[in-house]
């Protein structure tokens, strides 16, 4: 598939926030580690005392509910997307506040100066990048010289290979996106930053309710075609022979860098 037609499919997976609402509420419902893969993400970040901040892919802005503590200690806040929906969606979530600004950007073509942020935070959204060490490269620009860069990511041997396992009779494969992940994003951010940390969330999920699981399979994009192509009480019945005692186990592997 092209960069072009890469990119299309990401905009049309989050033109709106329904795809990403469905796999939001699945995890916080089933998910083991109640502390919240956000929720863990923020308790790894230092913002100080008037920081400037920049996040690229907020996405729908949820992991900044409720912290209007640390928004009011920021001098500014900058949530940004690639996609105008998840940036209106951002807006009317988080609402209005003088020190935040929301905006339509490319992190390959970041509109800021030299040295402008304290933080650049950039959460599953890297492996989406088109030309990552161009992506790279501009975060590492815009952030002063002892700024952080926070990016969390997935694992290669999470869910996404566990339903290709189960589900590999009728055609179904681990295509995930491994542009980057917590195997390689070592090596990748090594390329532009001289100090990087690896930092990993330890969750799965316990499915109890296979009609759930399908509303999760079918919101990835991975996954459009198997609707179309396999009867859904076939998914259903393959799930369901994979429980123990009425529930689904499901791995997890999600986590972070720190990059200096």
């Amino acid at each position: 598939m092209s960069k072009i037609n890469d990119m299309s499919v990401v905009l049309e997976q989050y033109a709106t926030a329904n795809n990403l609402d469905t796999r939001i509420s699945f995890h916080d419902k089933y998910s083991t580690n109640k502390l919240g893969f956000g929720n863990w993400i923020f308790s790894n970040y230092r913002i100080d005392k008037g920081a400037k901040v920049l996040e690229l892919g907020c996405g729908t802005g949820d992991m900044w509910k409720n912290r209007e503590s640390l928004i009011c200690t920021c001098s500014k806040i900058i949530l940004s997307d690639f996609s105008e929906g998840m940036v209106a969606m951002t807006k009317n979530n988080i609402g209005g506040y003088d020190n935040i600004e929301y905006k339509v950007l490319d992190i390959q073509e970041i509109p800021y100066e030299n040295a402008t942020f304290d933080v650049v935070i950039a959460n599953m959204m890297l492996y989406h990048v088109p030309d990552i060490n161009k992506g790279l490269a501009e975060v590492r620009r815009v952030l002063k010289r002892e700024g952080r860069f926070y990016c969390a990511t997935y694992g290669e041997h999470g869910i996404i290979e566990y339903l290709s396992k189960i589900l590999s009779a009728y055609g179904v494969e681990d295509n995930i996106n491994k542009n980057f992940t917590l195997q390689n994003g070592y090596e990748i951010l090594s390329k532009t930053f001289s100090k990087v940390e690896k930092r990993e969330y330890i969750d799965s999920l316990a499915v109890t309710n296979i009609d759930d699981m399908m509303d999760y399979i079918y919101s990835l994009s991975s996954m459009t075609s198997l609707r179309d192509s396999v009867p859904e009480q076939v998914i259903k019945d393959i799930l369901m022979k994979n429980t123990i005692d009425g529930v689904l186990n499901v791995p997890k592997e999600y986590g972070m860098f720190i990059s200096l």
